[in-house]
């Protein structure tokens, strides 16, 4: 843009008149009225550009300021310095944490080969200790928890399936995991089962079950061989506690069936002994033949309760014998009959019953203490060098029996 120049034009005054030629002076006045017809804002917008095109033209040198430079190089290279100050963290974390885990795994094998040894056991138990981390625990000399699992332990005629103890607060005797001389365990909880496939192993020896009957009962069925046939065996065993570290059953309920004839319960008591059952003592009554061999012993008779006129009565009249026989009541005193005396007496009523007598013989020889035995077991648990250990409950569920163990103050190694 060009730039407008106001040309001034300074005349010689004189007090004269003008002189020819020479140009009069213009009027100041008329110079500025001319200025109006070019407006202002286009005065300045024209010069306003190329004065800041020459200013910027005209602006001295300077020399660069290597300090940004330097920020930015800064900020660039502190990022991989900060990654690599974490992955030296997590690399020493992770040291660490292996370091913690190889010391916990190296204590639970030695305790674990320790306790073997002392408890005599055939395999290790699981040891399993708690908290985290270790080394921090072995330092202060007092672990949280250790959980420990002893498969099949021996206890007279039975063994226990599991023994799981929980030991809490337990403070360490020694210089670390190598050198524990013993611990004092504060509190401990623990279970013992006895599972009835165990049972049913030892006890029944493949020809009788175990199964729950009850809150705290036990049954048994199953098959006994005697004199050359299978008799179906039942038993009801109930367990209880004996005392504070054992445990013991009391077998009831035992019954010996012999087929559908009759049913023998070891013993003297009224119940017990030989009798038949209600649905041969009903085909008894329809042998005509069968029931008056029945009723020819005076001993049955006697303990039928019936008058022997009756009886006589019946013996030469089949209506009358027919109308003996054939009364409930007559039928449930069948029932109720010990026949061992009898059949040991007239051995040939057995053969009419259909019964073999050497059967019976080996059934009387064969006392109820030791049927009982056959499903009795008992246990103790071992009393323990110092503080308490005793058994808090027993409980008879699906897959066996279980025993809630619990106790405080023990002391291991010492």
């Amino acid at each position: 843009m060009r730039t407008p120049h106001i040309k001034t034009h300074h005349a010689a005054q004189s007090d004269g008149p003008p002189t020819e030629g020479v140009p009069s002076p213009r009027n100041p006045y008329d110079e500025l009225a001319s200025l109006a017809d070019h407006p202002l804002d286009d005065f300045l917008t024209e010069d306003s550009t190329p004065a800041r095109q020459e200013d910027d033209a005209e602006e001295p040198w300077t020399p660069p300021n290597h300090r940004r430079g330097s920020r930015r190089r800064n900020r660039a290279t502190g990022l991989p310095t900060l990654v690599r100050g974490l992955a030296w963290v997590l690399t020493l974390a992770c040291l660490v944490t292996l370091a913690d885990r190889w010391a916990l795994l190296y204590a639970e094998h030695k305790a674990s080969e320790q306790l073997k040894d002392k408890l005599h056991l055939a395999a290790a138990p699981e040891v399993q200790i708690g908290g985290f981390p270790f080394l921090t625990q072995l330092a202060a000399q007092r672990l949280d928890s250790v959980r420990v699992t002893v498969p099949d332990i021996p206890a007279h005629r039975v063994t226990l399936t599991q023994v799981t103890a929980t030991a809490h607060d337990i403070r360490i005797d020694g210089d670390g995991p190598t050198a524990v001389r013993g611990a004092l365990v504060r509190q401990v909880h623990g279970q013992v089962l006895l599972s009835f496939a165990d049972m049913n192993r030892e006890l029944g020896a493949s020809q009788v079950a175990f199964t729950a009957h009850g809150p705290g009962g036990v049954r048994a069925r199953g098959s006994l061989h005697m004199a050359g046939r299978d008799l179906s065996v039942r038993a009801d065993a109930r367990i209880r506690l004996d005392g504070d570290r054992g445990i013991a059953t009391s077998v009831d309920g035992i019954r010996l069936d012999i087929d559908d004839l009759a049913t023998y319960r070891p013993g003297t008591r009224p119940t017990e002994g030989l009798h038949l059952t209600p649905a041969s003592a009903r085909q008894l009554t329809r042998e005509a033949e069968k029931i008056k061999a029945f009723l020819a012993l005076p001993e049955i008779v006697h303990r039928l309760g019936v008058p022997d006129s009756a009886v006589r009565a019946a013996l030469h009249d089949e209506d009358k014998l027919h109308q003996l026989t054939g009364a409930p009541r007559f039928l449930h005193q069948m029932t109720r009959i010990n026949l061992v005396d009898a059949a040991l007496a007239h051995p040939a009523l057995l053969k009419r019953l259909g019964l073999d007598p050497s059967l019976l013989t080996a059934l009387t020889k064969l006392t109820r203490p030791q049927i009982a035995d056959r499903f009795s077991f008992a246990f103790q648990l071992p009393k323990p060098p110092g503080g308490s250990l005793r058994l808090q409950s027993v409980t008879v569920g699906k897959d066996g029996i279980r025993v809630e163990v619990s106790g405080a103050g023990l002391l291991l190694g010492h």
